[in-house]
C-alpha cells in the first residue's frame, strides 16, 4: 500500500449570497420553497443505515403558518436509543481504523454538498421548519454548516500534526485516539449548523455518535442526514433518533460505553444531564467528556462617547434578528441617560420599519417564534412587564391565530434587577436600563453581577480608556466579547464560540479546542539504544 503525508484544502469561510431581486440564488430558493410547500415529507429515524418508523407519527407545521402541514416524523422510545447505541458500537472499530484522510474526504464532500447542490434545499427547510428569513437561513444552514465541516477537517489535521520533541537516541510521538465508546449529541432548534456540527465534529475525529435533534428542527435535520449519506458516511457512524430528552438522556447516562455528550440547549436541561452522568459515573468504562453550550443573557454596554446610530443598529439587529432566538442575542442594554433619547428614536424608527410575516415573502425581516410553548413563555414575560408598570418603549403585541408572531419589544426598567434584565427569555424582547453618565464604572460592576450567564456581550465607545476598563471589568462576563459590534454573529475560525458560568463549558465550537475534547491522546516513546545496566555514572567510585 502506498503512503504519504497528506494536506487538506485550506478552509475559507463560505461567502454569503445576497438573494437580491434578480439573482440566481433567489430564484432557486424560491422554487425550492414552493416545491417543499407542495409536498408532505415523511421523516424516519436513521439507525445503522436503516430508516426506522414507529406507530407514533407526529406533525411538522410551519411556525409562521400553523395551518400548513410540512410533513411527519416518527417518535421513538427507549428501545430505539438502545438500538442506535448498538449500531454505533458495532461499527466503532471499523470507523476508527479508517485512515483520517478518508474521514476528511467524506466531510469535505458534505461541505461542498451543503454549499452547492443542497444549498437551496437546506435553506428552504430551515426557513419553513424554523421560520427563518432567507438571510438568517443562509448564514446558518448553508454558510456556517459548510464552515464547520471544512474548518473541522483542517483542525483535525492540525491536531494530528502537533507532536512532542525528541532527544537524541529516542523518538517521541503522539497519537490522538477516538474515545472508547459512543458520543451522544443533543442539538437545539435554532441553528441548523449546530445541529450538523454537534454530531459531525466527534465523528470527524473517529468517534461514533447517537444524535437527538430537537423535535422542532427535525425538518432540516433530515436534510443534514441526506447530505451525510450522499457524502459517503458509512451506516451507523451517526444515528439520528427522535425521542423525548429524558428518555434518551437516561439511556445515555446509564450505558457503560457512554464516553461523552455534545450538547447545546437550555441551562436547566444541561444541569440535569450533568447530574445524570454523575449519578452513573461508577458504571461508565471511562470518565465521560461533558461539552455544553447553554443559555445567555447577553449585554450591550454603551459609553457616553458611543455613536448613537451604531448602537441603535446593533440593538435592532442583535436583539431581533431571528426573533431573538439566539443564545447570543442582545437581551439587556445599559445606556447612558445623555444618549437615550436619540438611541430610542433611532431604534423605534427601525422597529417601525420592520415587516413581520411568513418567510416566503422576502420583504419580511421578522418571522414567527418556534412553537406555541415559546410563544406563551415570551408573551408571558411581556404581559407581566405591562402588569408591573414597566415602560413598553416599542412593540408589546402578539398573536398566535395564524402563526406564532410576537412584535419586537423594548422594555425600559428603572430596576436593574428586574426579571427581564436577569432571565433568559429567548425571544424578541430587549430590556433597557438607563444609568447616570458619571456612573460608567459602577454600571460595569452591575453588568458583571446581574446575570448568572457569561456567553456574549459588547461595549460601544470611542474612548479607548473606557473600552480598556470594560475589557478588564467584564473579563469573565462573556466568552465572546465584542468591541463596537453587536454580540451576535460569531464566524467559524474567526471568533470561536462559547461561554462559561451558566452558559456552558466554553469549549469553543469553531476551533480546534472543541475537537480536542473528542480524542484521547497516547504518548509513545521509542528508545533506540536501551540501557543494559541499571547502574548510573554517579555510582562509580572516586
Amino acid at each position: 500500500m502506498s503512503k504519504g503525508f497528506f494536506s487538506v484544502p485550506r478552509p475559507v469561510n463560505e461567502p454569503v449570497l445576497s438573494y437580491a431581486p434578480g439573482t440566481r440564488e433567489r430564484a432557486e430558493v424560491k422554487a425550492m420553497i414552493a416545491k417543499m410547500r407542495s409536498e408532505i415529507v415523511d421523516i424516519p429515524m436513521f439507525i445503522g443505515g436503516e430508516e426506522i418508523r414507529t406507530n407514533d407519527k407526529r406533525e411538522i407545521r410551519a411556525p409562521h403558518e400553523i395551518k400548513h402541514l410540512l410533513g411527519y416524523y416518527y417518535q421513538g422510545e427507549r428501545e430505539h436509543v438502545v438500538q442506535a447505541i448498538d449500531a454505533a458500537l458495532s461499527v466503532r472499530r471499523r470507523w476508527q481504523d479508517l485512515p483520517w484522510y478518508h474521514r476528511a474526504g467524506i466531510f469535505l464532500k458534505a461541505a461542498d454538498l451543503v454549499a452547492g447542490k443542497y444549498r437551496a434545499k437546506i435553506n428552504a427547510a430551515t426557513m419553513l421548519g424554523q421560520s427563518k428569513n432567507i438571510y438568517q437561513a443562509e448564514i446558518d444552514a448553508a454558510c456556517e454548516l459548510a464552515d464547520f465541516l471544512r474548518f473541522n477537517v483542517h483542525f483535525m489535521k492540525e491536531i494530528y500534526e502537533e507532536q512532542p520533541v525528541s532527544s537524541r537516541g529516542t523518538w517521541n510521538y503522539m497519537e490522538q485516539r477516538p474515545l472508547e465508546g459512543f458520543v451522544y449529541a443533543m442539538t437545539p432548534f435554532n441553528f441548523t449548523s449546530i445541529a450538523g456540527n454537534l454530531p459531525s465534529s466527534p465523528a470527524i475525529m473517529g468517534n461514533v455518535v447517537v444524535w437527538k435533534p430537537a423535535a422542532t428542527q427535525i425538518y432540516s435535520a433530515a436534510v443534514i442526514m441526506e447530505i451525510f449519506r450522499e457524502a459517503g458516511l458509512p451506516p451507523g457512524v451517526i444515528n439520528m433518533v427522535n425521542v423525548n430528552g429524558p428518555v434518551g438522556g437516561k439511556v445515555m447516562a446509564e450505558h457503560p460505553d457512554f464516553v461523552g455528550v455534545h450538547f447545546t440547549g437550555s441551562t436547566e436541561v444541561f444541569k440535569k444531564v450533568w447530574k445524570a452522568i454523575g449519578d452513573n459515573v461508577m458504571i461508565h468504562n471511562t470518565y465521560p467528556k461533558i461539552v455544553g453550550e447553554t443559555g445567555g443573557k447577553d449585554f450591550v454596554m454603551v459609553h457616553p462617547t458611543a455613536s448613537p446610530k451604531q448602537v441603535a443598529t446593533a440593538l435592532s439587529r442583535g436583539a431581533f434578528e431571528y426573533q431573538g432566538q439566539k443564545c447570543s442575542a442582545a437581551s439587556r442594554a445599559y445606556i447612558p441617560k445623555s444618549l437615550w433619547k436619540e438611541i430610542r428614536e433611532l431604534v423605534k424608527n427601525d422597529l417601525n420599519s420592520f415587516r413581520m410575516g411568513g418567510v416566503e415573502d422576502f420583504r419580511n425581516f421578522i418571522n414567527a417564534v418556534i412553537d406555541e410553548a415559546a410563544f406563551d413563555k415570551i408573551s408571558g414575560y411581556i404581559s407581566n412587564a405591562k402588569r408591573d408598570g414597566i415602560e413598553v418603549v416599542a412593540g408589546g403585541n402578539y398573536d398566535k391565530s395564524k402563526g406564532y408572531f410576537i412584535e419586537p419589544t423594548i422594555l425600559r426598567t428603572d430596576d436593574p434587577k428586574y426579571i427581564t434584565m436577569q432571565e433568559e427569555i429567548f425571544g424578541p424582547v430587549l430590556s433597557v436600563y438607563l444609568y447616570d453618565d458619571d456612573k460608567f464604572e459602577e454600571t460595569l460592576d452591575m453588568v458583571n453581577h446581574t446575570s448568572p450567564y457569561a456567553l456574549t456581550g459588547s461595549i460601544f465607545a470611542t474612548d479607548r480608556y473606557a473600552i480598556e476598563l470594560a475589557f478588564k471589568k467584564l473579563e469573565n462576563a462573556a466568552g465572546n466579547f465584542y468591541i463596537n459590534d453587536k454580540p451576535t454573529g460569531a464566524i467559524v475560525g474567526q471568533q470561536p464560540f462559547g461561554g462559561a458560568r451558566a452558559s456552558g463549558t466554553n469549549d469553543k465550537s469553531g476551533s480546534k479546542l472543541n475537537l480536542l475534547r473528542w480524542v484521547s491522546p497516547r504518548s509513545i516513546k521509542e528508545n533506540f539504544d536501551p540501557p543494559a545496566d541499571y547502574r548510573y555514572p554517579f555510582m562509580d567510585e572516586e
